[in-house]
């Protein structure tokens, strides 16, 4: 079975937004392992290396994907033994909460031959100087585009849509959402949706092995959120368990939900990332707005639209720089790192973690 993914960071309309501060609770995790080195000593390595012996084991791993790069992994977590493996350098950096005991710094920076790189210096920093320059570039066109698709959202708000919203809102809740204990449920957070250099990606196989009834949100004007946001309330209230998934441009927002107890998921579906199945329920959230509004709106409705892709194309275009500028640096790293030394390091850290008590 393929594992689990969601994203922790997202590239966003207010630049990186991270959701790895869930790794420091002590609470929930046994066992953090922070990996600290730079470019291209292996961090991606291990931890995929670990979730493959955990994985092998029997046991669940759900793979957390750079947001840039979603072939690169940022870290691995293990529910069932509350354990994580997280790369901790910038953008996405832990702090520990209790460190020593549950949070453990790997320093992978031991395995460079420190002396054989003194010579690609000035080629590193240059490296390292372009790719931060594209990201300037990519923050500064999702904030465009984020402002145009605001601007969409309220164009299309009205009293007449909140209420038809609520009421659908009330009919979900009192369907799906029977209470299951007096306590109150638990909520994790996780980007489904991201922006890489392949473009605008959602993780639907995530949402098909943890549910076989998907309702799906057909919204053009990031509408989702208003009738998300109620049933996240309810479920956490009647005791469920529960995966809110921001949406990356606009963050504060919602985008999916899933309940993995339940079987039960709802995602946002639109032109750009439709979801590819036949959906338990289609609720077509475009049609509940006042058909008035809409008239009105209509030709600023589009022109937003446009201009907000072409932004967000402009974005995609900058990670796809920022890619191969990376891939530059990781090549003038890679000659000189011994993966051996790391690919040890990870099988001892596999087995440490299989055999705690």
């Amino acid at each position: 079975m393929p594992n689990i993914q969601y994203f922790l960071g997202g590239n966003t309309p207010l630049g990186f937004y991270s959701l790895y501060h869930q790794l420091s609770d002590p609470d929930k995790y046994r066992a953090v392992y922070i990996l600290k080195g730079g470019a291209g000593c292996g961090k991606s390595s291990l931890m995929l290396r670990v979730g493959q012996r955990a994985q092998q084991a029997g046991y669940e791993v759900v793979e957390i994907p750079c947001s840039g790069d979603p072939d690169s992994l940022d870290a691995v977590m293990l529910p069932q033994l509350g354990v994580a493996v997280v790369d901790g350098t910038a953008p996405h950096v832990v702090e520990p909460a209790c460190a020593g005991v549950v949070e453990r710094y790997v320093d992978l920076s031991h395995f460079y031959a420190w002396e054989e790189l003194q010579p690609l210096k000035e080629s590193i920093l240059a490296a390292t100087h372009q790719c931060s320059a594209c990201y300037k570039r990519v923050y500064r066109c999702l904030g465009a585009a984020g402002e145009l698709l605001s601007d969409v959202r309220d164009r299309v708000s009205s009293d007449f849509l909140t209420q038809k919203l609520a009421r659908r809102a009330r009919g979900i809740i009192a369907r799906e959402l029977k209470p299951t204990a007096a306590a109150p449920g638990e909520e994790t957070l996780g980007f489904l949706s991201a922006v890489t250099h392949k473009g605008c990606i959602t993780l639907w196989e995530t949402v098909e092995q943890q549910a076989d009834r998907v309702y799906e949100l057909w919204d053009s004007y990031g509408l989702a959120h208003d009738l998300l946001a109620p049933i996240l309330s309810a479920g956490l209230a009647t005791g469920h368990q529960v995966v809110a998934c921001p949406d990356p441009m606009a963050p504060d927002r919602l985008a999916h939900l899933i309940f993995p107890q339940l079987s039960l998921a709802f995602v946002t579906s639109n032109a750009h990332t439709p979801w590819p199945h036949h959906p338990y329920r289609r609720l077509r959230l475009d049609a509940m707005v006042d058909r008035e509004v809409y008239r009105i709106s209509r030709p600023r409705l589009r022109f937003a639209q446009k201009v907000a892709q072409a932004l967000v194309d402009q974005a995609i275009d900058g990670l796809h720089q920022a890619k191969v500028t990376h891939d530059e640096l990781e090549g003038f790293y890679n000659p000189h790192v011994h993966f051996e030394g790391v690919y040890q390091i990870a099988d001892q850290l596999a087995e440490e973690i299989l055999s705690l008590p």
